[in-house]
């Protein structure tokens, strides 16, 4: 599980962090389903590549 714990963040603050845009924007794309996110109690968890994948997308 190691592998997999290195990729996830808790919450759109720390993927807002990890991408360098604000959480409104993260909170956007998820409720206009372009990035892909898993919610357990409460909380939003992103995965480190699908945020690369989309932010990169993005930039082209």
């Amino acid at each position: 599980m190691g592998a997999l714990s290195n990729d996830l963040l808790p919450g759109a603050r720390a993927a807002a962090d990890y991408v360098g845009v604000t959480p409104r924007i993260i909170y956007g794309l998820v409720e206009n389903k372009l990035l892909p996110c898993t919610k357990l109690n409460r909380r939003l968890y992103f995965r480190k590549s699908q945020l690369d994948a989309v932010f990169s997308a993005e930039a082209e």
